[in-house]
């Protein structure tokens, strides 16, 4: 699907796209690639390879957000960890893409700060001001500190927020 979708984005805007994949899944990619007939490479110097260009996330930092017209995230619940270095970087480059996409076989639906982090990489509303828009803490402080406490929906802010959710995320199961 992510091959797919990026020789879509490639074909519209007759531009390049980028796949960031966990470390050893970048060469099933192009194995896959193959077996469908879609061009695509791997690149660990930061420089793009063809229309589709496949890194890990650990290279990221080694290319430019403007050589691409858009860009996936393979298993993008590497994004949850709120504080994290992965998570930072990969939301700084989507930040420069017209065209983005997380895919994840591994959702978290009851983790606020995974849909957080998730809407934020996509552009959407930012983990912190989701939080504080529709979830109060079990802890007296917003503070980062209490990041993976319990969080619970304000008083009739539940169905606000899976209407927000339905907006901008999509589950396919087959």
């Amino acid at each position: 699907m992510s091959l797919a979708w990026c020789m879509n984005i490639a074909q519209k805007t007759n531009g390049k796209t980028l796949i960031i994949t966990p470390i050893a899944v970048g060469h099933q990619f192009v194995r896959e690639g193959e077996k469908f007939g879609i061009d695509c490479c791997v690149s660990r110097d930061g420089n793009p390879c063809g229309d589709i260009t496949i890194t890990n996330y650990e290279r990221l930092h080694k290319f430019n957000p403007s050589d691409y017209e858009g860009a996936v995230c393979d298993e993008s619940s590497i994004l949850k960890n709120y504080k994290g270095v992965t998570k930072t970087t990969v939301t700084e480059f989507l930040k420069k893409m017209k065209y983005r996409l997380l895919c994840t076989a591994t959702p978290a639906p009851n983790d606020p700060i995974e849909l957080g982090s998730t809407s934020e990489a996509l552009g959407y509303m930012g983990a912190m001001d989701m939080l504080g828009h529709f979830f109060k803490n079990n802890e007296k402080s917003l503070h980062p500190a209490f990041i993976g406490s319990k969080w619970t929906f304000k008083p009739h802010s539940e169905n606000a927020f899976w209407r927000w959710v339905s907006g901008w995320a999509k589950a396919v199961r087959k």
